[in-house]
């Protein structure tokens, strides 16, 4: 059975995103632009630099992401809404979305199917494990859906990536989530961000 893992992008003081997120502004009032510039500096601007922790990060064979993550539609599917990320998402797995409306699998390019499971966070996993056999398995944010994963135990591995500033409040890593324990694997500092990754100790 592969790795559940997490790769979150977060602020000093733990933020993913900020408030008042939108459309227009998907990490809201992130210090930046509102498409977290200044957050995921280090993997816009200095790609080369981090180049095996970008690549690490879709080296899973099934994702698991919040409807939030998504999208900006709430509520029923009102109107045709594929994600961010164009007709070829960077996943090239299956994907599986957390929503509470019912919504058949979206088939993208490269071979990325978004899959609406409304039925909780179990079943997404379940779902996920069985797509990817023996491969690793991302929840991938953001960071409410994520503290999900870590309050019910079914997380193995950190993997973070600490951008040098602070948000003051938003949505953060952690929050609800009862206290863990962890080993550290690694750790790499690199010009625009420190890449941490834990194991998480049951």
């Amino acid at each position: 059975m592969g790795t559940v893992y997490t790769a979150m992008t977060m602020s000093v003081d733990g933020y993913t995103a900020g408030h008042n997120q939108s459309e227009e502004r998907p990490f809201g009032d992130d210090g930046g632009d509102g498409w977290g510039d200044k957050l995921h500096a280090w993997y816009a601007d200095t790609p080369e630099e981090n180049k095996a922790e970008i690549e690490n990060m879709l080296t899973a064979k099934a994702f698991i992401m919040g409807r939030n993550m998504f999208g900006p539609v709430r509520g029923e599917w009102d109107r045709p809404w594929n994600g961010w990320w164009g007709d070829d998402p960077p996943y090239h797995a299956p994907v599986f979305v957390l929503t509470h409306h019912v919504r058949d699998p979206q088939p993208m390019d490269g071979g990325t199917t978004f899959h609406f499971v409304t039925d909780g966070i179990e079943s997404a996993l379940d779902r996920a494990r069985a797509a990817a056999g023996d491969g690793d398995i991302a929840v991938i944010g953001g960071a409410t859906t994520v503290n999900q994963y870590l309050a019910a135990g079914l997380i193995d591995e950190l993997r973070l990536h600490i951008s040098p500033l602070t948000l003051g409040t938003g949505t953060r890593l952690f929050d609800g989530v009862p206290g863990l324990k962890f080993e550290q694997v690694t750790a790499r500092p690199a010009s625009l961000v420190t890449h941490v990754t834990y194991r998480v100790l049951r």
